[in-house]
């Protein structure tokens, strides 16, 4: 399944179902564990040298965040691709994101600012899917940060994480766009510019707008691909 996480000896070989949720999270996040595909309670146990106990329990607290679905006499596997399912969750992210930003921006920090423009830099030079994902991920959860609401910034997190094999399917559907094969790079690349250059003049509300339109075309470029490549 991955490489193999040495047990703390401190545990005496047993995870706390803590443990199992983050590494099992970020074999989803990072596609290592693919959609739909199965997980197995003894072989991730095995893996981390723990009982399976805690594996449920880490399996239960996955559901909840929507990344794992549990069957009755099927067992647990990863959520797969649902052109339902991602409609409906852009169409919330089209929302809720906009306000989220619009409250943010205000409340950024200047450091915070620069690091968005060293973020967009490094986004702009990159055309491998798994980095562009990691850096894309980063600039937006970034600019919701100055949000003062908690909840809402779990909330957007969650959208993020279950909405996360979508964004990896639309990265690699970024060539497709128009006749150049950079075209949809380019696309992206100047939304984030937009977006920024609304953060740096503090126009909350601008942002809001770019960013609605941003989430968006990413909502109808999925509806309009298969979501099985």
């Amino acid at each position: 399944m991955s490489q193999p996480v040495t047990p703390d000896p401190s545990q005496d070989g047993r995870f706390a179902s803590g443990k199992v949720v983050e590494h099992l999270r970020g074999l989803i996040l990072s596609g290592a564990l693919a959609p739909g595909a199965r997980i197995r309670q003894e072989e991730v146990a095995a893996e981390l040298g723990s009982s399976r106990l805690p594996v449920r329990e880490a399996l239960q607290i996955l559901r909840h965040q929507g990344l794992v679905r549990l069957k009755p006499n099927s067992g647990a596997s990863v959520m797969p691709f649902d052109p339902a399912e991602c409609d409906l969750i852009y169409r919330v992210r089209e929302q809720v994101e906009p306000i989220v930003l619009a409250e943010s921006v205000p409340h950024l920090t200047d450091q915070q600012v620069a690091e968005l423009g060293d973020l967009q830099q490094q986004i702009a030079g990159t055309r491998d899917v798994e980095e562009f994902l990691d850096l894309d991920r980063r600039f937006h959860l970034l600019t919701y940060a100055g949000c003062p609401m908690e909840s809402m910034l779990e909330m957007v997190e969650r959208f993020w994480d279950t909405t996360q094999h979508y964004r990896r399917l639309y990265t690699r559907l970024l060539g497709d766009e128009g006749e150049a094969d950079d075209a949809g790079w380019w696309i992206a690349d100047a939304e984030h510019r937009l977006m920024l250059a609304a953060i740096r003049e503090g126009d909350g509300a601008q942002a809001g707008h770019l960013l609605a339109g941003h989430v968006q075309r990413s909502r109808i470029r999925l509806a309009d691909s298969s979501l099985e490549r």
